[in-house]
């Protein structure tokens, strides 16, 4: 199991993605850190779900672009 810093790591963008970006988000709970499964976007302050456009209701602790497999 990965490491809460090594995660955070991995999800080091730094300031703000422009809101036109859809990226990978890292977001944390009482249970650990996790990724959400759908891409995410900045606008105005607050993460939405870059599909649907509904916010985002978790704690996100770090984001980066997407990484293909």
């Amino acid at each position: 199991m990965a490491t809460r810093e090594r995660r955070l790591a991995e999800f080091n963008g730094q300031g703000e993605p422009t809101p036109q970006q859809a990226v990978q988000v890292l977001c944390e709970d009482h249970s650990g850190t996790y990724q959400l499964p759908f891409p995410c976007n900045f606008i105005d302050g607050t993460w939405r779900n870059a599909e649907s456009g509904s916010e985002v209701a978790a704690n996100v602790v770090g984001w980066r672009l997407p990484r293909f497999s």
